[in-house]
């Protein structure tokens, strides 16, 4: 039977990039809850103008 060799490069997490990966997060959520609200908001306007 065959053995599989397996390597693994581990890669120094430093606190720079923690960082920088969660302020990434965070402004994509900020982004995503700006054009959430604006069309919630216009959907809500459109509702009252057609049915209002």
């Amino acid at each position: 039977m065959a053995e599989a060799n397996h390597e693994i490069d581990f890669v120094e997490v430093k606190s720079q990039d923690i960082l920088a990966d969660r302020v990434q997060g965070w402004d994509a959520f900020i982004k995503a809850t700006k054009w959430a609200i604006g069309a919630v908001i216009l959907l809500l306007v459109m509702i009252y103008l057609f049915a209002g």
